[in-house]
């Protein structure tokens, strides 16, 4: 594969990650709105139900199994949002290689004739 595919290629696949950290981006936000709202939801009836201190409500309110799992899912979504960065900015790195070892080779081409 010449150098010019090469670049093709890697932005193609630059395309296809952007949409993906879209993707992946509203999927994290809308795990965050769920956990915020769960979590709030609790420590009200924490509160409301159980009579509990405002200071214990936030030692506790994180052992909560529905609480815990939303926070997980949040944490497991933020951490592909995260890889999916991770991701772009080394296909735009290596594009950024190529693209100058590209201009290199056409460089020295132009310099012969």
């Amino acid at each position: 594969m010449d150098l010019f595919e090469e670049i093709t290629r890697l932005i193609n696949q630059l395309d296809v990650a952007v949409r993906q950290l879209r993707k992946s981006g509203s999927d994290l936000a809308e795990a965050e709105r769920k956990y915020k709202v769960c979590l709030r939801q609790e420590a009200l009836k924490l509160r409301a139900e159980k009579n509990m201190p405002v200071t214990l409500i936030n030692q506790i309110i994180y052992g909560v199994p529905e609480v815990a799992n939303l926070r997980f899912d949040r944490d497991v979504k933020e951490a592909v949002y995260q890889a999916n960065q991770e991701s772009i900015n080394s296909t735009k790195l290596k594009l950024r290689i190529l693209e100058n070892q590209y201009q290199r080779e056409w460089g020295q081409a132009r310099g012969t004739n």
